[in-house]
Protein backbone atom coordinates (compact mmCIF):
# COMPACT_ATOMS: atom_id res chain seq x y z
CA UNK A 1 0.00 0.00 0.00
CA UNK A 2 2.67 2.56 0.97
CA UNK A 3 5.15 2.03 -2.03
CA UNK A 4 7.26 3.54 -4.51
CA UNK A 5 5.23 6.54 -4.55
CA UNK A 6 5.70 7.58 -1.08
CA UNK A 7 8.75 7.25 -0.90
CA UNK A 8 9.08 9.99 -3.79
CA UNK A 9 6.83 11.85 -1.92
CA UNK A 10 8.77 11.83 1.44
CA UNK A 11 12.27 12.56 -0.82
CA UNK A 12 10.56 15.18 -2.06
CA UNK A 13 9.07 17.04 0.93
CA UNK A 14 12.55 16.88 2.96
CA UNK A 15 14.40 18.20 -0.52
CA UNK A 16 12.13 20.97 -0.67
CA UNK A 17 12.74 21.64 3.40
CA UNK A 18 16.77 22.60 2.58
CA UNK A 19 15.97 24.80 -0.74
CA UNK A 20 15.70 28.61 -1.24
CA UNK A 21 12.12 28.77 -2.78
CA UNK A 22 12.13 32.22 -4.39
CA UNK A 23 8.32 32.48 -4.49
CA UNK A 24 7.57 31.08 -1.43
CA UNK A 25 9.78 34.06 -0.34
CA UNK A 26 8.49 36.59 -2.41
CA UNK A 27 5.22 35.72 -1.28
CA UNK A 28 7.00 36.39 2.39
CA UNK A 29 7.89 39.77 1.08
CA UNK A 30 4.71 40.90 -0.45
CA UNK A 31 2.54 40.08 2.62
CA UNK A 32 4.75 41.92 4.90
CA UNK A 33 4.84 44.91 2.44
CA UNK A 34 0.65 44.70 2.59
CA UNK A 35 0.78 44.50 6.18
CA UNK A 36 3.15 47.48 7.20
CA UNK A 37 2.30 50.00 4.51
CA UNK A 38 -0.52 48.35 2.40
CA UNK A 39 -2.20 51.81 0.72
CA UNK A 40 -0.77 54.34 3.52
CA UNK A 41 0.28 57.48 1.83
CA UNK A 42 4.38 58.33 1.65
CA UNK A 43 5.27 60.13 5.37
CA UNK A 44 8.70 60.64 5.63
CA UNK A 45 8.36 60.48 9.58
CA UNK A 46 6.66 57.19 9.08
CA UNK A 47 9.38 55.55 6.47
CA UNK A 48 12.12 54.07 9.85
CA UNK A 49 9.17 52.56 11.57
CA UNK A 50 7.91 50.98 7.90
CA UNK A 51 11.12 49.27 6.88
CA UNK A 52 11.75 48.30 10.71
CA UNK A 53 8.19 46.70 10.28
CA UNK A 54 8.88 45.35 7.17
CA UNK A 55 12.23 43.49 7.41
CA UNK A 56 11.31 42.15 11.11
CA UNK A 57 7.89 40.59 9.70
CA UNK A 58 10.14 38.77 6.98
CA UNK A 59 12.72 37.75 9.46
CA UNK A 60 9.75 36.38 11.75
CA UNK A 61 7.90 34.43 8.45
CA UNK A 62 11.22 33.14 6.93
CA UNK A 63 11.75 32.08 10.36
CA UNK A 64 9.00 29.81 10.92
CA UNK A 65 9.36 28.16 7.73
CA UNK A 66 12.40 26.30 10.11
CA UNK A 67 14.42 25.91 7.30
CA UNK A 68 18.28 25.35 7.45
CA UNK A 69 19.30 29.39 6.51
CA UNK A 70 20.71 32.34 7.66
CA UNK A 71 18.81 35.58 5.92
CA UNK A 72 19.80 38.95 5.17
CA UNK A 73 16.74 41.39 4.41
CA UNK A 74 17.22 45.16 3.40
CA UNK A 75 14.31 47.12 2.05
CA UNK A 76 14.20 50.63 1.07
CA UNK A 77 11.73 52.94 0.90
CA UNK A 78 11.24 55.99 -1.56
CA UNK A 79 8.63 58.93 -2.28
CA UNK A 80 7.00 57.86 -6.00
CA UNK A 81 7.97 61.45 -7.07
CA UNK A 82 9.71 60.63 -10.52
CA UNK A 83 13.47 60.32 -9.19
CA UNK A 84 15.68 57.55 -9.97
CA UNK A 85 17.13 54.82 -7.96
CA UNK A 86 19.48 52.25 -8.82
CA UNK A 87 20.72 49.32 -6.61
CA UNK A 88 23.43 46.17 -6.85
CA UNK A 89 24.80 43.51 -5.62
CA UNK A 90 26.47 40.79 -5.87
CA UNK A 91 27.08 37.12 -3.86
CA UNK A 92 30.34 34.65 -3.59
CA UNK A 93 27.83 31.71 -2.60
CA UNK A 94 27.31 28.24 -3.53
CA UNK A 95 24.46 28.47 -6.02
CA UNK A 96 22.64 24.81 -5.80
CA UNK A 97 21.91 26.17 -1.91
CA UNK A 98 21.89 29.73 -1.29
CA UNK A 99 19.82 32.52 -2.93
CA UNK A 100 17.74 35.55 -3.25
CA UNK A 101 14.98 37.24 -3.81
CA UNK A 102 14.06 40.71 -4.52
CA UNK A 103 10.30 42.39 -4.88
CA UNK A 104 9.74 45.14 -6.48
CA UNK A 105 6.05 47.06 -4.70
CA UNK A 106 4.23 50.09 -5.10
CA UNK A 107 0.84 52.14 -4.07
CA UNK A 108 0.30 55.76 -5.51
CA UNK A 109 2.98 57.16 -3.40
CA UNK A 110 5.57 54.80 -2.16
CA UNK A 111 7.93 52.53 -3.99
CA UNK A 112 9.41 49.66 -2.25
CA UNK A 113 12.38 47.21 -2.60
CA UNK A 114 12.96 44.61 -0.76
CA UNK A 115 15.30 41.92 -1.01
CA UNK A 116 16.29 38.77 1.13
CA UNK A 117 19.19 37.12 0.94
CA UNK A 118 19.33 33.06 2.26
CA UNK A 119 22.33 31.74 3.10
CA UNK A 120 22.73 27.74 3.88
CA UNK A 121 24.00 26.81 7.11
Amino acid sequence: MYGLSSIRITFKHQWSMTLFVVDEVSDIIKDSIEHSIGSQLYQQNMVNKWTDSVVENCLTKLSKLAKPFKYIVTCAIMQKIGAGLHSASSCFWDNSTDGSCTVRWENKTIYVIVTVFGLAI
